[in-house]
Order: C-alpha cells, then sequence, then structure tokens
C-alpha cells in the first residue's frame, strides 16, 4: 500500500509501505474510512520537533474491521470503531483510574495516514459504533479520535460546570473543540481567544459568548476586563508554547483551573509567580479512550457536530496539501480521504 511518511521537515511523501499484518494476539487491522492531518504532526512538519528518520505520519483514525489477532473479543470483523493515539489495555491501574494514555502497557500508534493500520491491544482501545455510520457521521466520528476527545479533556481536566466563565487559548481544531465541549458542559461565558475570522465564526456555533483577539500580557488584560478583573474559572490551554500557557495562568482567578493539553514546546514555568497564582494545572496527553463512549453516543444521537472542523478534503494521496494548508492557516484542519 502508498501511506504518509515524513523524511525531513516540510518533505512529505505518499509512497509504498508494508501492507500491516496481525503481529500479536491483541492486535487489530483496520481498514480506513478517513484520517487526517493533525496539529501536532506540524511540529516535526516544521522542523521543531528532530525527524532523525523516515517517519510514517498520522494518529487520528476510524474505520472497518478487517481482520483480528486470536485473543480480541471486543471487537470484529466488519464493525466500525474508532480508537486512540495510543493504544491501551484498559484495565490496568493507570487506566481504570481513567488515564489509559499512561496505560503501563500503551504503544503509540503511528502511521494511520494510510489506507489501513494495524492497532495494537484491539480490546482496550477500539469502540465499536452501533453500526456502520452514514457517510455524513465519519467526520464527527473521526474527530472523536483525537480533537475531539483532547478537547473534552481540556473542559474535563479544568473542571468545567454549570455557570463557569470559561476562557480557551487557541483556535485550532483542539481550541474550537474545547469551546464545543465546555458548553456541552454548561459553561455559562464561554471566551474563544482568536484573531482569525473563520475559526470566530465556528467558536461562536459552538457556543462562544465572547472573542479576544489580543495575546499575551495584553489578551490577560482584556480577560481581567470582561470579567470585572477576576478572571475566568476555567482557562483551557489548547496551543503548546510559552506564551499561551502564560497567558492561560495569568488569566484565570485565584483558586481557579488550568488545563493544558497542546504539546508543549519550550514551556517552563517559575516557582514564584506560580506559587502565588492560586491556580490549579491538570493537563497530559488527553485520555481520548475513557471518554469515547460518551462523544460516539454525541455524535451518533447528532447532539454535536465536531466534524465541522474540517474545512478541507482531500484524497488521501494528496496529504501534502493538507499539511500545506494547515501550516499556512489556510486551514483548520485537513481530512483525507483513503
Amino acid at each position: 500500500m502508498r501511506a504518509t511518511v515524513l523524511h525531513k521537515p516540510g518533505d512529505i511523501r505518499f509512497e509504498e509501505r508494508a501492507d500491516p499484518k496481525i503481529l500479536t494476539p491483541t492486535d487489530a487491522v483496520i481498514r480506513l474510512s478517513a484520517t487526517c492531518v493533525c496539529g501536532s504532526d506540524l511540529w516535526p512538519y516544521r522542523g521543531v520537533q528532530a525527524v532523525t528518520e523516515p517517519t510514517p505520519m498520522g494518529h487520528e483514525y476510524c474505520g472497518i474491521v478487517e481482520e483480528v489477532g486470536s485473543a480480541v473479543t471486543s471487537v470484529k470483523p466488519g464493525q466500525f470503531v474508532i480508537g486512540s493515539f495510543f493504544a491501551s489495555d484498559n484495565t490496568c491501574p493507570h487506566c481504570k483510574a481513567g488515564y489509559q494514555t499512561s496505560c503501563q502497557h500503551r504503544e503509540q500508534v503511528g502511521g494511520a495516514q494510510a489506507p489501513r493500520l494495524r492497532v495494537p491491544l484491539a480490546d482496550g482501545t477500539l469502540v465499536a459504533t452501533p453500526e456502520v455510520p452514514p457517510a455524513d457521521l465519519v467526520p464527527s466520528l473521526l474527530a472523536a479520535s483525537d480533537v475531539f476527545g483532547t478537547g473534552w479533556f481540556a473542559a474535563d481536566a479544568a473542571n468545567v460546570k454549570p455557570g463557569m466563565t470559561v476562557a480557551v487559548v487557541g483556535d485550532g481544531a483542539v481550541g474550537l473543540l474545547a469551546v464545543l465541549s465546555a458548553k456541552q458542559m454548561g459553561a455559562e461565558r464561554i471566551i474563544a481567544m482568536s484573531r482569525h475570522a473563520s475559526r470566530q465564526k465556528l467558536a461562536l456555533e459552538y457556543g462562544a459568548t465572547d472573542i479576544v483577539t489580543e495575546r499575551g500580557d495584553e489578551g490577560v488584560a482584556r480577560i481581567k476586563d470582561l470579567t470585572r478583573g477576576v478572571g475566568a474559572d476555567a482557562v483551557l490551554e489548547c496551543v503548546g508554547t510559552q506564551e499561551s500557557m502564560l497567558q492561560a495562568i495569568g488569566a484565570t482567578r485565584p483558586g481557579g483551573f488550568v488545563s493544558y493539553v497542546g504539546v508543549p514546546h519550550g514551556v517552563t514555568l517559575e516557582g514564584q509567580s506560580l506559587f502565588f497564582s492560586h491556580v490549579h494545572l491538570h493537563g497530559g496527553p488527553a485520555p481520548v479512550r475513557r471518554f469515547l463512549p460518551k462523544l460516539i453516543e454525541l455524535v451518533w444521537s447528532r447532539k454535536v457536530d465536531p466534524g465541522k472542523v474540517f474545512d478541507l478534503t482531500l484524497p488521501l494521496e494528496q496529504v501534502a496539501e493538507g499539511y500545506r494548508a494547515m501550516d499556512e492557516r489556510r486551514a483548520i484542519k485537513a481530512l483525507l480521504r483513503p
């Protein structure tokens, strides 16, 4: 089969690779119905994250089970399934506590920008839909594989409750779906931080009540102004830079909650200022598997439409254009059809 490989920064190729096979009794092989480019894929694409050898790309996926190992019991060939970017057994102490991305036996799932994919630990990783979905639901189900699950974790980790004032730092797919998630959890006021008209429009559709275009200290001051000097009850940091993290902490009221789900690059926190900020910090790689049943239910019942974050759809063989469009901010998120 042909699949996506990053050779060096900016060098995405769609080239021949071996077909995935069952390697252990706990594996499954799925035929992808859709995959996509993630914002985190742009870190190595831009050279911010080192690329030392040709690397198969992609970690968001949904599709039809083709084959399962002899030990797999929870999914079977013909079912439509969704999984997380980390495979987990869903039985270890960390999984039982709801942190499947810290599973004691976790394996990273990579190479999903391809027609077919091997998924390890299939019983603990894959969740089947009630039946094969109609085509129009596939983008939203794909979003549940990562960006919707990560946005949901951002709201969950920031302890979003009904009536709260919430701010979201970041207007990529995760930030936009953090807005949607905060709305679903009952936030009364949702401040989306964005400078891009198309993203502002979608944030408002998803439940944002205010748009803030300022960044850094000016962004903090604007949120303080909007909240009568108090700060937000919860701030969801969905970028992963030094500026975004400091902005999130600075915009949170004493006793409030900051979640951080953007993969951090160059982020350092100074102990003294953090000590006196009096904020709760919680984040990390989203345990998407914990939320998948709930997210599938929301999508299946058409209560939410996270698939709107895909504003560019391309054939899989045009994956390089998907990377370029997202890198140049011509697209929020590129969906790829095998």
